[in-house]
């Protein structure tokens, strides 16, 4: 369920401020990638640690939740 930005209103936003949102989920889904991503690396030598990719998994959910993606 996606839930509305707060600064969102009916009127059909303006291009710039499409735009502007547009970049900022980008930048948003690009965080949590790296955040999941950290989670999951893995030295060739050791085992990932299974709350560090909980961890990770976990704090990407959270930083999509918390911009409403």
């Amino acid at each position: 369920m996606v839930q509305p930005h707060p600064d969102e209103s009916n009127a059909t936003p303006g291009p710039e401020a499409r735009m502007s949102r547009l970049e900022a989920q980008v930048a948003t889904l690009a965080e949590a990638v790296r955040v999941l991503a950290r989670g999951l690396e893995n030295i060739p030598s050791e085992d990932v640690p299974p709350e560090e990719a909980a961890r990770g998994a976990r704090l990407a959910h959270e930083l999509l939740i918390s911009q409403g993606l």
